[in-house]
């Protein structure tokens, strides 16, 4: 055995990697001094508190709220914004500058709003272990506050206690924990005392007990050997801490895009400068041409346009029991490419389920879901009469059985084993209820189950006509049976142990636990001993599994049509993982273990996560490996989890998804998406509304960039001629303004294409818009340049005031504006493919900005604000020629690209 005999002081100070599990239990209370009868005494606890702190998990200080809401102002189309509301400060419009720096904190509120409970989950962790204990101290037995504890203390364990600390099992008597909070092992694990190998991975240290983890059956003490911070829940949250806040594919591109279009902008504004001086103009004319055409450029509304986007996301998500908890992700899993999703309460219902009964030779399917006694007995396809050797296995696997079922508020609940509790179930569903059967025939005696004994066996009846039945390991009952129950459940038959080996084996190879149940009549109940099972009667085999969520099969392959990997990471047992993983859908040829990731490099790993869709028995570093590797490989990564050590994945990952009803509160923080419906296909359904939500951004930015683009043209061209400008600053902002609110905005409402979850995720390299969408910008931008400056020329030419010319070039670019909105309600189909009446905030917003049109053009104090002037019949005909017209040649343009190769 590898033992450090420096890494302990005698004094409970340890080393994070003694390997407690490989020292015995005299040696283990040796090296932290302290008489495992006696405890340590309370002068003793009280230095060690002093010397190591309170059993709690230490609270890594969060990102103060300033600079939380500070971060908001710092991104770039924030930036943007708030050089349009300086510039517009500076030619002194403060109502339009106040209106913008609006739009720029109604932003920075809502992002800092659905950022403020990012960083809960080391706090919910540290709930965690807040919980009473049941300590010796002196010799005596005290209940403290888990807060209290000091490495070195005996804890007194019972059914249904919460573990306060990792502890090295002492004494136990058949001590049952449900470690999946941190193990992801999906059954309770029986627990021993005994020294194992100190290469043994955590998943299998039997004679430990973790933090967090919950006393399912039985009873023990153990030696507190790591407290707090110390503890595997405490490094799990160390993990958490240690991972980086990544930014999303959205912030991402969206950086990139403001960025290009800030360059662009300076570019063109300094270009136009430098022009107007080279004509002879003055320096201060040229200077304001310049600020009229980096207003004219700045997409006021995008930042604006994205929250609503993405909020609008957020609630139709919680439609469809996706709750997202940071706006970006609404997009993230539009763009993900793989789905590494943990098996147990994710993939699977969590509730064992008795799915087949072997009984004289013949099957038996059980139907149902979970711990609801609902479903039928079929043999052949056919509905089973119960009866016989199928009623007597039915009747001793709940007779031989410690658990309890019972309904509250709708929902089936069970106390004790959940092995046990599917036993109760399929008794119910076969008509045979555990409390009358109880009944009719009391308990006597019993021999309960043991990791050493692997099986339990009680007697029930009187001395006359007493009944022991068995149930347990088949490897351990099989060799005990010398014949079988016939099927009328009254004769016994030869027994044919291979035909019986070859059953289980082919169950088992479906990921089914398998337990085989037996009988023996004996003379008394008085006494019990492990010879009592000789010569036993084999009644049959229940084979059970916890089986695979209803909707997951249809969800898992819509996914991969989406192309989209599904990747099942557990920490469940590789049989099982590869047996659940091919009934729903996942085709895996091996399952790659936590041992055999643990040998690899990083370079290997990478190759494993990209190649391998099973990863089983994987600790929650290893997890967090997975998901860096894949994301080193480019893979916009969404990890599913509901338990505490899914935690760090969940945070690394590019979107956390959590289980909301079954998931831990630790899950939950850490993740960027909580599921509602605890139901994988709600993932399909978010990933289908996040690439509704990209789709619609496009939109707008598709829309939106050629007015901007337009209104700089028209101020370049007028410089270049030295003509007088067509649209003034102010009629700019209010273009850019009031457009994007009533006409950009209707398209985040947008209804989501057909076929979307038929393409291909987005590449991370692909920009926002493709050569296509910039063509058409372009095209748009020209026809709006075309259009206004065309028909302001034209009435100058005809004598009409400069206010009257400017008015017409302004309602140009506005109509032009509303045509073209209804060509990028799709941007690859025609728009009346989305049908003309399915999106009504788009009829809402034309005729809203119609109305403003008509008060800017005919009200005389909006006319002496923006300088316009009223217009007479032939202007407007004119106007909406050209955008007709305008529209005609988009959609043209669009056909043709959809011809493209």
């Amino acid at each position: 055995m590898l033992v450090d005999d420096n890494d302990t002081r005698r004094d409970g100070s340890a080393s994070r990697d003694t390997a407690w599990h490989a020292r015995s239990a005299a040696s283990a209370a040796q090296e932290m001094g302290v008489d495992g009868a006696q405890g340590l005494s309370e002068a003793e606890a009280a230095a060690r508190l002093a010397r190591h702190g309170p059993n709690r998990l230490s609270e890594r200080p969060g990102k103060p709220a300033w600079r939380r809401f500070a971060a908001q102002l710092g991104q770039p189309l924030v930036l943007v914004l708030l050089a349009a509301g300086a510039i517009t400060a500076a030619l002194g419009e403060t109502v339009d500058a106040g209106v913008i720096f609006g739009v720029v904190l109604v932003n920075a509120l809502i992002g800092y709003w659905q950022e403020a409970k990012a960083e809960g989950a080391l706090a919910a962790l540290a709930r965690s272990v807040t919980t009473p204990v049941t300590v010796r101290r002196d010799g005596h037995r005290r209940q403290l506050d888990a807060g209290q504890l000091v490495p070195g203390d005996i804890v007194m364990l019972a059914a249904g206690d919460r573990i306060p600390a990792d502890l090295r099992l002492l004494l136990q008597h058949e001590l049952h924990t449900d470690d999946s909070l941190l193990t992801g092992e999906s059954q309770p694990v029986g627990k021993h005392a005994r020294a194992l190998p100190a290469d043994t991975v955590l998943a299998e240290r039997a004679n430990m007990a973790w933090a967090g983890s919950t006393v399912v059956m039985g009873q023990g003490s153990g030696l507190v050997v790591a407290t707090g911070d110390a503890t595997e829940t405490g490094r799990i949250a160390g993990l958490i801490a240690a991972a980086p806040e990544l930014v999303t594919p959205l912030t991402r591109k969206m950086a990139r895009f403001s960025n290009w279009l800030l360059w662009a902008i300076a570019a063109l504004a300094g270009l136009t400068f430098a022009v107007g001086l080279a004509r002879g103009e003055t320096g201060f004319d040229m200077f304001m041409a310049a600020v009229a055409l980096a207003v004219g450029a700045i997409p006021e509304g995008l930042p604006a346009a994205v929250t609503v986007t993405l909020a609008i996301g957020v609630a139709r998500m919680a439609r469809r029991r996706a709750i997202i908890r940071h706006l970006p992700a609404v997009e993230t899993l539009g763009s993900t490419t793989v789905i590494c999703s943990d098996k147990t309460g994710t993939l699977t219902e969590n509730a064992m389920t008795v799915r087949v009964l072997w009984c004289a030779g013949e099957g038996y399917a059980l139907g149902g879901q979970g711990y609801a006694p609902s479903g039928d007995i079929r043999h052949d396809e056919m509905p089973a009469t119960v009866a016989g050797a199928v009623r007597e296995c039915l009747v001793a696997g709940a007779l031989c059985n410690d658990a309890s079922l019972r309904q509250e508020h709708g929902r089936w609940l069970i106390t004790g084993d959940p092995t046990e509790a599917a036993l109760l179930v399929a008794a119910r569903k076969g008509g045979e209820d555990e409390h009358a059967l109880r009944a009719r025939h009391p308990r006597r005696n019993e021999l309960p189950f043991d990791a050493g004994r692997q099986y339990m066996a009680t007697a029930h009846g009187d001395d006359a006509a007493c009944v022991l039945y068995v149930k347990g390991a088949l490897e351990k009952l099989l060799p005990q049976c010398v014949d079988r129950l016939a099927a009328d459940g009254t004769g016994r038959q030869p027994l044919d142990a291979p035909a019986v080996e070859r059953a289980a084996q082919a169950y088992a190879e479906q990921g089914m636990r398998l337990l085989l149940i037996a009988r023996r009549t004996l003379a008394t109940a008085d006494q019990l001993s492990d010879a009592s099972i000789a010569g036993l009667t084999l009644i049959g085999l229940a084979g059970m599994i916890d089986p695979p969520r209803k909707a997951v099969v249809g969800a898992i392959r819509n996914c991969h049509s989406a192309g989209i990997r599904v990747k099942m990471i557990t920490g469940d047992h590789a049989v099982t993982a590869l047996a659940i993983a091919r009934q729903i859908g996942i085709d895996a040829g091996r399952a790659l273990t936590g041992r055999e990731l643990a040998a690899l490099d990083d370079g290997q790993l990478a190759e494993a996560a990209l190649g391998t869709d099973v990863f089983a028995r994987v600790e929650p570093e290893q997890k967090l490996r997975l998901v860096r590797a894949l994301q080193g490989r480019g893979e916009v990564v969404a990890m599913t989890g509901d338990g505490v050590n899914d935690g760090p994945a969940l945070k690394q990952a590019d979107i956390g998804v959590a289980m909301g009803l079954a998931g831990t509160e630790v899950a939950k923080e850490a993740a960027a998406m909580v599921l509602t419906d605890d139901n994988f296909a709600s993932i399909e359904a978010a990933v289908e509304e996040g690439r509704g939500v990209w789709d619609n951004l496009v939109k707008f930015i598709t829309w939106t960039l050629p007015t901007n683009f337009g209104e700089g043209l028209v101020i370049v061209v007028a410089i270049l001629f030295g003509a007088t400008l067509p649209i003034t600053p102010l009629q700019i902002l209010w273009i850019n303004m009031t457009t994007a609110v009533l006409l950009g905005l209707p398209l985040a409402f947008e209804p989501i294409e057909r076929g979307i979850m038929h393409r291909p995720p987005r590449r991370l390299d692909q920009p926002v818009l493709d050569a296509a969408l910039i063509r058409r910008i372009v095209l748009v931008a020209l026809l709006l340049l075309a259009g206004s400056f065309g028909l302001f020329l034209r009435e100058l030419g005809q004598g009409h005031s400069l206010a009257e010319a400017r008015t017409v070039a302004v309602n140009v670019f506005v109509m032009v504006e509303a045509a073209y909105l209804f060509n990028c309600r799709s941007l690859s189909q025609a728009f009346w493919k989305q049908g003309l009446f399915s999106n009504p905030w788009i009829w809402a917003g034309i005729g809203a900005m119609l109305a403003l049109q008509m008060a800017l053009t005919y009200l005389p104090f909006m006319n002496a604000l923006f300088q316009t002037a009223p217009i007479g019949s032939e202007e407007w005909l004119s106007i909406l020629a050209i955008s007709v017209l305008s529209s005609l040649l988009i959609g043209l343009e669009k056909a043709l690209a959809m011809r493209r190769p």
